[in-house]
C-alpha cells in the first residue's frame, strides 16, 4: 500500500474507507470487514450521523487484536454548526466519544462556511452566519488548538478552493495539512492539485466512483462515470472493475482516496485497485476524457436564502 507522508513523516494509507451514506446497522461491520482486510485509514464525519457504529467496528477490531489504534489513521471533520472559537473543541470531543478514541490522526473544517449553533442542514437565511460574524480564520486558530492538544494529530479542511486556502495561510501557524474534495476524472482539479502541491498541503479524493448513489431526482440525467467508454475499455484492459480504475487514477496522482462500500466483496474489491498499474496511454486518457462534471455542486449550502455563493466553495474556472 503506498503512503503519503505528512512533514513530520507520520503516514497515510492511500486508500482508505469511506462512511458518508452508510446506513446504520451497516457500518459497523464495513469498518470491521475493511481493517480485517487491510484497511488502515476510515474516515469519519459528524454530520454523517453514524461515528458511534464506527467506533463499535473499530473497538471491535482492537478488541480481537486485529489491529493497534497506532496503526489505525482516523479522520473526522467538524460540522458547519460548529465554527464559533468555543465550539470547535466540543464538537471534537463528542466525536472521540462516539468513535471511542482519545484522539482522532487528522480533523478537517468539512466546509468553509458557517451555520448557527443546532442547525444540521440550513432551511433560511437566519440558520446561517456571514463571514463578518464567524470568520473561517476564527475557525483556524481554534482548530490549531486541538493540534496543540494532542487531540487531532493533523489538521486540514475539506472543499476548500484556493481563495479560502490563502485566507488560512495568511493566518499562520499551522497551514493546512490536508484538503478533501471532489476529484474524479470529470473533475480532476488540476489548478487546486496543483496549489495544494506547492503549498504542502496533501489532498484527498471524495466521491472518486461519480457519487453514482447520489443521482436521484435533479440529478438523474448525470453523467454516468462508472459506465463511461473510455473507463470501461481501461477496466477491460487490465481485467478489473470500473470502480477499481477510477481509485487507481486517483493513486496514480498521489492523492488518497476514500471509496465508500459497505459490501465485503466491494471493500476487498476497492483495497485491490492499489496494485493495478495505469500505464501513461491509460493516464492520457483518462485525462482527455472530454467530459466536464461536478456531482456534488454545493447547491444545498447556496441560492437565495443563504449568504453564500459557488465562488465561496469552488474555483471558478
Amino acid at each position: 500500500m503506498k503512503n503519503l507522508s505528512f512533514k513530520n513523516g507520520d503516514q497515510l494509507p492511500i486508500i482508505g474507507l469511506g462512511t458518508w451514506k452508510s446506513k446504520p446497522g451497516e457500518v459497523s461491520q464495513a469498518v470491521y470487514w475493511a481493517i480485517e482486510a487491510g484497511y488502515r485509514h476510515i474516515d469519519c464525519a459528524a454530520v454523517y450521523q453514524n461515528e458511534n457504529e464506527v467506533g463499535e467496528g473499530i473497538a471491535k477490531a482492537i478488541s480481537e487484536g486485529l489491529v493497534k489504534r497506532e496503526e489505525l489513521f482516523v479522520t473526522s471533520k467538524l460540522w458547519n454548526n460548529s465554527h464559533k472559537k468555543d465550539q470547535v473543541l466540543p464538537a471534537l470531543q463528542k466525536s472521540l466519544s462516539d468513535l471511542k478514541l482519545d484522539y482522532v490522526d487528522l480533523y478537517l473544517i468539512h466546509w468553509p462556511i458557517a451555520f448557527k449553533a443546532g442547525v444540521g442542514f440550513p432551511k433560511d437565511r437566519e440558520d446561517f452566519y456571514t463571514y463578518d460574524e464567524v470568520s473561517i480564520a476564527e475557525t483556524w486558530v481554534a482548530m490549531q488548538e486541538l493540534k496543540e492538544k494532542g487531540l487531532a494529530k493533523h489538521i486540514g479542511v475539506s472543499n476548500f478552493n484556493q481563495d479560502k486556502l490563502k485566507e488560512l495561510i495568511k493566518v499562520g501557524g499551522q497551514t493546512p495539512e490536508m484538503n478533501q474534495v471532489e476529484i474524479q476524472p470529470y473533475l480532476p482539479q488540476e489548478g487546486l492539485v496543483k496549489f495544494c502541491e506547492e503549498h504542502g498541503i496533501l489532498m484527498t479524493a471524495y466521491s472518486p466512483l461519480g457519487s453514482p448513489d447520489s443521482r436521484a431526482e435533479k440529478h438523474e440525467n448525470d453523467p454516468k462515470l462508472l459506465i463511461d467508454p473510455v473507463v470501461k475499455e481501461i477496466a477491460e484492459k487490465h481485467k478489473v472493475g470500473a470502480g477499481q480504475i477510477l481509485i487507481a487514477w486517483s493513486i496514480a496522482r498521489d492523492i488518497a482516496v476514500i471509496p465508500k462500500s459497505v459490501n465485503q466483496d466491494r471493500i476487498i474489491g476497492n483495497l485491490a485497485s492499489a496494485k493495478i498499474n495505469l500505464d501513461d496511454h491509460d493516464l492520457m486518457e483518462l485525462r482527455d476524457i472530454g467530459v466536464n462534471h461536478r456531482f456534488i455542486d454545493g447547491s444545498f449550502f447556496t441560492g437565495d436564502n443563504s449568504p453564500y455563493e459557488s465562488s465561496d466553495l469552488f474555483d471558478q474556472v
